[in-house]
């Protein structure tokens, strides 16, 4: 029987050779050992993997903007949610006959709802209810002026819609500014209106008391971004537009259906009138004589 000893194999085995220097280290990468944290950091790989994820991850992003809404095309494909147009009803400068359009007055008390104005809210608001624009709820969006908000507050009231659901727009939908014809009498509105059916870029005359002289292209740069505001906020809601006066309505509705912006008078909103809005529904029109007619001193023209 053979008996193998410590002792001899030590005898047998050849003396251990020297250690040799560890190798320079170089550029190559090694392979990471998962058991030891101190291993060194491939600052270079993951210098790549970083820009490499950021890279993507911009590429992501810039795809979520290129499919973004922007602003509305006028006259829209589509819109993505329904609408009611609302003009508020009489206020106190309409009962006195005065033009008023200044928006630094525009949450005064003067500018609010006269107590005919009142009745005429009260109407529009019994005829959205008829109309069902609110039963499966809606948002409220009324001009910040005085006799716009008093209105939508009583469409809220009648409708059963809570309060938070009225959202004041503060500039898109203030009233026409009509520039040297503030304070004159409502009649003197038919002049602008002569101007309007001509070009949709004639401005009222100016007037130096802060009121805006506004045409009838300007009113609509509002409204269409109002309008882009509001395709992209909802989505298959229900929105009230309440206006202090009609060209913000006539003017946004001539946009919707592709009137000529020269014919918006045609759609006049009497105060506290009711409209849905059927941007399929496009009026039958005739260009006016004013596309070949040049009126060179508006709105005095023979």
């Amino acid at each position: 029987m053979l008996t193998i000893t410590t002792a001899s194999i030590s005898h047998s085995l050849p003396p251990s050779p020297t250690p040799a220097p560890a190798p320079a280290p170089t550029a190559t990468p090694q392979t990471p050992n998962l058991h030891n944290s101190c291993q060194p950091i491939n600052r270079r790989h993951l210098l790549l993997t970083s820009l490499t994820t950021l890279s993507l991850a911009s590429f992501s992003v810039s795809v979520s903007v290129a499919t973004a809404r922007g602003l509305l095309q006028m006259p829209p494909p589509r819109l993505g949610n329904r609408y009611f147009l609302v003009r508020a009803g009489e206020s106190e400068y309409d009962s006195l006959g005065i033009i008023n359009t200044n928006p630094v007055t525009k949450t005064s008390v003067d500018s609010g709802l006269s107590e005919k104005g009142k009745k005429q809210a009260v109407r529009a608001a019994l005829e959205l209810k008829a109309m069902g624009a609110c039963e499966r709820s809606c948002w409220i969006w009324p001009s910040i002026t005085q006799r716009a908000y008093q209105a939508a507050e009583i469409i809220a009231a009648v409708n059963g819609v809570s309060r938070s659901y009225i959202v004041p727009e503060y500039s898109f939908l203030d009233a026409r500014g009509l520039g040297a014809y503030e304070g004159k009498k409502l009649e003197a509105v038919s002049e602008v209106y002569e101007s309007d059916s001509i070009s949709s870029t004639i401005k009222p005359p100016p007037i130096d008391d802060g009121t805006p002289n506004e045409s009838v292209a300007d009113v609509f740069v509002r409204v269409t971004q109002l309008m882009s505001i509001l395709e992209t906020q909802y989505s298959e809601d229900t929105v009230v537009i309440v206006s202090p006066d009609s060209d913000n309505l006539t003017i946004l509705q001539a946009g919707l259906v592709g009137l000529d912006l020269r014919r918006h008078r045609d759609l006049s909103f009497a105060p506290g009138e009711v409209r849905y809005v059927d941007p399929s529904s496009i009026p039958t029109y005739k260009q006016p004589a004013s596309a070949v007619y040049k009126c060179l001193n508006p709105p005095n023209c023979n």
